[in-house]
């Protein structure tokens, strides 16, 4: 199996440098986009295993990404992790209401952002060992 692939939608290119760096070091493979509409693209286009998703950005929230990509068949089983300043009850209830896999609120540790990106892929391969195990 290749490298994992991570998209990487925030419209804080700092944030978006910092966790692309990081990303590359442990080995993985990096998409980036810094608006909701674009990363929805990037989604269909590279088909990451893991998509890392601001939720206020320009053109289409992280709310409305998530939405559309959880009623994609073809896409929906992506592995998501929200990475934002909403760190409110409701908004991380929120998010686990629309299928979001981990919710992290910023500011945050690099190396815990790692551990959540470990976590879900893990979570996605077993799934897929699982949905195999069907045929």
């Amino acid at each position: 199996m290749g490298k994992a692939k991570v998209l990487v939608v925030d419209d804080a290119k700092p944030i978006v440098m910092v966790i692309e760096t990081n990303l590359k070091i442990a080995g993985y493979e990096v998409f980036t986009a810094y608006n909701g509409r674009d990363g929805l693209q990037k989604v269909r286009e590279h088909r990451p295993d893991c998509v890392i998703l601001d939720i206020m950005m320009p053109e289409m929230s992280g709310w409305e990404v998530l939405e559309e990509l959880r009623a994609d068949a073809e896409i929906a089983k992506t592995q998501v992790i929200m990475l934002t300043a909403l760190g409110d009850d409701a908004d991380i209830s929120r998010g686990y209401e629309l299928g979001v896999d981990m919710y992290l609120t910023k500011p945050f540790e690099p190396d815990e952002l790692l551990e959540f990106v470990e976590r879900v892929l893990e979570v996605g391969r077993d799934e897929d060992l699982m949905d195999d195990d069907d045929l």
